[in-house]
């Protein structure tokens, strides 16, 4: 995780909801400003806990059903916690051709997770793209802002090692 992202929301010595109160003074008669809640909520404690959704929508006095609808409609917004380290494996046409299915098969054996899963110890998250934009490179994965291609499985276990 991020270092201004809580480890949990949810019990612990401090208030679990002061970043959320924080947040929410910041767009207090603010019109329209779930989405930027969302964003700076999910900023503060790395994904959006049910517990918090349930008291955005007490104090903005929205219903919880709309706040839900919002964050299952925007894939930027995750209900469950992510890895440090996002990977991203391209599928599109060009990395397909090229072995992508064979990439990301390596990637969920060696991690042991599916794409959309996140490791336990939340270190890495996988996910597929549809076209990370660099065709030409393919097969191609993203992790974070790194760029890797031209992958084979055997380059696999190098590149998750940087990361670890």
């Amino acid at each position: 995780m991020n270092s201004n992202q809580s480890t949990c929301c949810c019990g612990g010595k401090n208030n679990q909801f002061n970043n959320l109160d924080e947040i929410l003074k910041k767009y207090q008669g603010v019109k329209g400003s779930l989405i930027p809640v969302l964003q700076d909520a999910q900023k503060a404690y790395g994904y959006l806990p049910k517990e918090v959704l349930e008291n955005m929508a007490e104090k903005m006095d929205i219903p919880i059903s709309e706040i839900y609808g919002v964050v299952t409609f925007y894939s930027q917004f995750h209900l469950k916690p992510r890895g440090k380290n996002i990977i991203r494996v391209c599928q599109g046409t060009a990395c397909h051709v090229r072995g992508a299915k064979t990439i990301l098969q390596e990637i969920e054996d060696k991690l042991k997770i599916q794409a959309g899963g996140t490791t336990t110890d939340l270190l890495f998250t996988l996910e597929t793209v549809a076209c990370i934009g660099a065709c030409g490179l393919a097969p191609v994965l993203m992790i974070n802002d790194n760029t890797y291609g031209r992958l084979t499985p055997e380059s696999i276990p190098e590149i998750l090692a940087k990361y670890r």
